[in-house]
């Protein structure tokens, strides 16, 4: 069911609007984020500035995207159903810190001028007003944490005062184009001058060792950008008259603010409130434009584990202070992105995201206000480990849930790089532009937008999750409901599993008529029974989405009495019965009926079951996949011709993991392997490696139960440095598995320059890191390409105390085996950044340095073989 596009993707861009006007129900937006730099490329004059900043060939040097590219694809973006833009950071920018550009815009030198690269303040009053004349937003990113990396503090220098700061202060001599920011006061940066330590602009600390260490997280340099005092009175006024300035002469209609948990929560109070006639809040600013709902909404990078909600917490204190005020309007909700990405992408239960759903309505005070999104600039890509079907659940939770979607550039393409460029010269391209609005992708998300703008209960209703599958893919289903005069709640159904998904007994008042408004696969009319419920099977990838309407209960509609029933097992107590092996349930249905099993939602392929003259019927479950004692799994049966499903029942497996592998790994031997590399290698220079020695794998140990896998991987230390979404930085893992008896397989090490060893062959191969945590099978992979996406990806836990990390695989993710009897194993480490990092004949600040061409391993397990 697709919906015709509201305007075409070839509609001129120079329609010229007013500057300023009203703001609108952010409920209802739906936004699109642009890395300026890579999106499109509208005036090539401004492409190279002489700084050596500029290379296309490159992925951390600019490319030429800027200001009047954007502009020039304002039909394409709007056909796209969006309704504002979000641009990376358009202010001056340091362009190069000597390893990486600043072609991203959170680097700056300069918060009140247009960096040219992107272009001039008219460029940028041009896009406003053609945004406006559309009936669009602009979304300005800003930084109040940091500018550029223009100095150093040495680790460990004195910090007892700026004076003994000024001991380990260094210059950062291969900036360019400038070695200290031009804007007054943040060109005060050298605490050796007496004026700039009285000015107290900055903090004079060295980079973040410990995220968990809060004073560091406020006060220290992130990634060694040198962090704004923003207590001190002249950084806030100065910040306050910078940002204020955009809003006036920019026509701009909201900010996203960068890093966000980098500052104390009362620094917002000021930045929006502030009573300054030199330099007002920015909420005056904005009303005294016509803007009466300047939405401000932050970054806070927290991913909660399953279940957790410590990081919701954190960033509900950045919307909502202790005293029960205002804090930001909105948040980036990074959670539930993580539950997102784990049930749609990795596989995982949809009961997590049932969970994450419920705990964001009763944690956060607006989240209608939360920008949701499936991926950004700053992770990988969704289809990096996903499957595109995955990507359009994906899509549509987001656009059914509470919170303002953000399309992230490139996702409509199909893209799979984080940072590639949307237009022919720039880097990641493949030559070529990638604007297609036939693209199925394309026409996925103009859908989607217009659903949600029919019918705005999918933007400003409240979820109540009805349905979610616990013990892996499977089926989850929720309604919206909307104040009156938003229109008729909505049922929304996924099933993320590869089999039928039955859906039992749904809980609806009594004669709801169920109304399909849109379907990927089939989404029948159908009606609840007089008891309030309904039976859904989901085929394998559905999504689905209902409007309901209550109705009087349909005549001549079976009655719940009707319903096959399902016995508990014998002597089984109160709660899921206990069981070690397969198990037998008896059952009672019309004589004749003719039934089959599902096992936690899967529609079993095994025979049907026939109930005899007595109506009794018998079924057997196979429990040798359920690995997890702890959870409670269900059973029923469905009546084929009624379409009736029995009430589950509960049960769980007892199951015990076997060590069946544990190889210690020689310390000290991180420094390449073969012929080429074997120690040759060295790390980078940055000091955040040094000593850590985060490649030096020490010990790898293997537990089964049944076909599931268990893996405890060893490290002389585990390092968070960058506050990694995983709980662990500096390395990645490549782990390559060998399935016996399945066909195929194969020996090249996609993207790290190398074959396995020992005639290994590889069926599975998982990549994780810090941010990251992918499977794929063998099909199509080369040296360039990983090869197919697959799920479920394991399941991760970090002990930063006892340097290792723990993975576990169930049975599914190596193709349903029994038992683990012959699969052979090989970890390897590097690292990760958008792709495995570099490797040059010497080595750099964060490039590793060794024979080029070489195997991008720094150490590597024996192969090891399960008993």
């Amino acid at each position: 069911m697709a919906a015709a596009l509201p305007w075409s993707a070839g509609a001129a861009a120079s329609l010229d609007g007013p500057l300023h006007r009203p703001s609108p129900d952010w409920r209802d937006q739906v936004l699109y984020f642009v890395l300026t730099d890579r999106f499109d490329n509208g005036d090539p004059r401004n492409d190279d500035q002489g700084a050596g900043e500029f290379d296309p060939a490159r992925h951390d040097r600019y490319s030429g995207g800027d200001l009047a590219g954007v502009q020039r694809r304002l039909g394409y973006l709007q056909g796209l159903g969006v309704t504002g833009l979000w641009l990376t950071p358009w202010v001056a920018n340091q362009w190069l810190d000597g390893a990486y550009a600043g072609y991203h815009g959170y680097w700056a030198s300069d918060f009140i001028t247009v960096d040219p690269h992107q272009g001039r303040l008219a460029d940028l009053q041009a896009l406003s007003r053609a945004l406006h004349a559309r009936d669009m937003l602009l979304v300005q990113d800003i930084v109040v944490n940091h500018v550029g990396n223009f100095f150093d503090i040495a680790l460990g220098t004195d910090l007892s005062s700026p004076e003994a700061a000024a001991g380990g202060w260094q210059v950062n001599p291969a900036s360019r184009p400038v070695t200290a920011p031009t804007q007054p006061p943040f060109h005060l940066n050298d605490p050796r001058r007496a004026a700039d330590r009285a000015a107290g602009i900055y903090h004079w600390t060295p980079p973040v060792a410990d995220y968990t260490d809060r004073h560091q997280e406020l006060n220290f340099q992130m990634s060694r950008l040198d962090d704004l005092n923003t207590e001190n009175p002249a950084v806030r006024q100065a910040l306050r008259r910078s940002y204020g300035h955009w809003i006036r002469e920019a026509g701009v209609d909201a900010f996203r603010v960068d890093t966000a948990f980098y500052v104390p929560p009362d620094f917002f109070t000021d930045f929006l409130h502030a009573d300054d006639p030199a330099a007002p809040g920015i909420l005056a600013v904005a009303r005294a434009t016509g803007r009466q709902d300047f939405h401000v909404f932050g970054e806070g990078f927290g991913i909660d584990r399953a279940g957790e909600d410590a990081q919701m917490r954190r960033i509900e204190s950045y919307m909502t202070g202790a005293d029960g005020r205002p804090v930001l309007p909105g948040m980036l909700n990074f959670p539930l992105y993580g539950a997102l990405g784990d049930v749609f992408a990795r596989g995982r239960p949809p009961a997590e995201l049932g969970w994450r759903i419920t705990r964001t309505m009763a944690l956060h005070a607006r989240p209608h206000r939360m920008p949701s999104f499936v991926d950004n600039h700053d992770v990988d890509r969704f289809l990096a480990a996903g499957t595109p079907q995955g990507l359009r659940q994906a899509l549509l939770a987001m656009f059914t849930l509470p919170g303002i979607p953000v399309i992230y550039q490139g996702t409509e393409q199909g893209f799979t790089q984080p940072r590639a460029a949307m237009f022919a010269g720039g880097w990641g391209s493949g030559g070529r532009d990638h604007f297609d609005a036939e693209a199925p992708l394309y026409r996925h998300i103009a859908a989607l937008a217009a659903l949600r703008r029919t019918h705005r209960s999918l933007s400003r209703g409240v979820p109540t999750v009805l349905h979610a599958d616990a013990a892996g893919p499977g089926a989850i289903v929720w309604r919206m409901d909307a104040a009156p005069g938003d229109g008729p709640p909505m049922l929304v159904a996924f099933n993320t599993a590869a089999h039928t998904a039955l859906v039992e007994a749904l809980p609806l008042p009594p004669g709801t008529a169920l109304t399909p408004r849109w379907a990927d696969g089939e989404a029948p009319r159908t009606q609840a029974r007089p008891d309030g419920t309904v039976t859904l099977s989901l085929a394998p990838g559905a999504a689905a989405v209902w409007s309901l309407e209550t109705t009087s209960p349909a005549a001549g509609q079976a009655a719940a009495a009707d319903a096959p029933i399902l016995l508990p097992p014998s002597g089984a107590q109160a709660g899921p019965a206990r069981v070690e092996g397969d198990l037998l349930l008896d059952g009672r249905a019309t004589p004749g009926a003719r039934l089959q099993l599902a096992v936690d939602g899967a529609l079993q392929a095994g025979p049907v079951v026939t109930a005899d003259a007595q109506g009794r019927f018998q079924v057997r479950v196979d429990t040798a996949s359920m690995v997890d004692p702890a959870l409670a799994h269900r059973a029923a049966v469905l009546d084929i011709a009624s379409g009736l499903a029995s009430a589950p029942v509960l049960f769980q497996v007892e199951r015990r993991w076997q060590l069946l592998a544990d190889v210690p790994d020689p310390v000290g031997d991180d420094h390449g392997i073969g012929p080429l590399a074997e120690g040759r290698l060295r790390y980078p220079l940055d000091p955040s490696w040094g000593e850590n020695r985060q490649l030096d794998l020490t010990r790898v140990r293997a537990w089964g139960a049944g076909g599931a896998l268990r893996l405890e991987l060893g490290l002389r230390r585990i390092t968070r440095s960058w506050n990694p979404a995983n709980g662990f930085d500096h390395v990645a893992f490549t782990i390559f598995v060998e399935l016996p008896g399945e066909p195929g397989g194969a020996t090249v090490m996609p993207g790290q320059d190398g074959q396995l060893p020992a005639g290994l062959r590889w069926h599975r191969r998982l990549r994780l890191h810090g941010w990251s945590n992918a499977m794929f099978t063998a099909e199509g992979a080369s040296a360039t390409h990983e090869g197919t996406p697959a799920a479920p990806a394991p399941v991760l836990r970090v002990d930063p105390e006892r340097h290792t990390l723990e993975l576990t695989l169930p049975p599914a993710a190596l193709g349903g085996r029994r038992d683990l009897s012959g699969v052979r194993l090989w970890v390897s480490t590097w690292d990760w950044d958008a792709g495995y990092r570099a490797l040059q004949a010497q080595p750099g600040g964060h490039h590793f340095g060794g024979p080029p061409g070489a195997p991008k391993v720094m150490d590597g397990s024996a192969i090891i073989t399960l008993p």
